[in-house]
């Protein structure tokens, strides 16, 4: 079993209060994060943001495992989560993810590259842990 971990320390009431996020490797070291960096337009990290730059990075390994499969190797993969937070009965969730991919792989033909996009998305780790619909848009360049 791999385990990593971040961690938080949040001070405050939710609106004025601020926080710091780290990571284990240290990549994020007390990085701050605050409520108008989460729900409004403050420059800055939030736990959406991180969890779409997880699942862009997690997709688009799985991506590359899968082509594998078909003895494909992507010169690139790029992929963009976008991650939806709305306000639900109860508070809110993360109701949403949208993955946008692109991939230059040659001699891919498009079939096998969307079989492939679509069996990363549902492969991913990353996916499996959200309870959120998640939806792909696959381009082959």
């Amino acid at each position: 079993m791999i385990q990593k971990s971040g961690s938080a320390i949040w001070k405050g009431t939710l609106k004025e209060g601020n926080g710091v996020v780290s990571t284990q490797s240290g990549v994020l070291d007390d990085e701050a994060y605050t409520f108008a960096k989460r729900f409004g337009d403050e420059a800055g990290t939030n736990p959406e943001e991180l969890i779409g730059a997880a699942h862009a990075g997690c997709y688009s390994m799985a991506l590359s495992g899968v082509l594998g499969n078909y003895d494909l190797k992507a010169e690139t993969i790029s992929t963009k989560a976008n991650v939806s937070l709305e306000k639900v009965e109860g508070g809110f969730a993360v109701t949403k993810v949208h993955l946008d991919v692109s991939a230059a792989i040659p001699g891919a033909d498009e079939e096998t590259f969307l079989k492939a996009a679509n069996d990363a998305k549902e492969g991913c780790p990353i996916s499996k842990l959200l309870n959120a619909e998640i939806t792909l848009d696959a381009k082959l360049t």
